[in-house]
């Protein structure tokens, strides 16, 4: 497996851990969160183990770009694009990252205040 082989979000998308899966393909794999925030609450990941938003370099641009593109579909597939949703992507253990793999929270089904958190 490429990167991290003890990442948890890595064996999710290999399916050594299960999970409720809303999309997959080469690139990127969707699943329900086990601890939901809103109505609908999806993690996407990239397939390829990038630890963190400060590991990102212009190399990983097209792997991040295809996961948003990716996300933006789930939204409309699960028809969170009429009423709105929010994207969110936290750094850092003080942000709460928990796993130590780039993600985005797909959240949608309620309305949503500002600022967050």
């Amino acid at each position: 497996m490429a990167g991290n082989d003890r990442c948890l979000f890595c064996r999710i998308a290999h399916g050594e851990i299960p999970s409720k899966k809303v999309y997959e393909d080469s690139d990127v794999f969707a699943f329900y969160d086990i601890n939901p925030q809103a109505p609908t609450h999806v993690i996407v990941i990239p397939r390829k183990h990038i630890s963190s938003l400060d590991d990102l370099s212009d190399g990983e641009a097209n792997v991040v770009g295809i996961t948003l593109v990716r996300l933006a579909q789930i939204a409309r597939d699960l028809h969170l694009s009429s009423d709105g949703y929010r994207v969110v992507a936290n750094h850092g253990e003080a942000a709460g990252q928990t796993v130590f793999h780039i993600h985005f929270h797909l959240l949608g089904g309620r309305n949503f205040g500002w600022p967050p958190g």
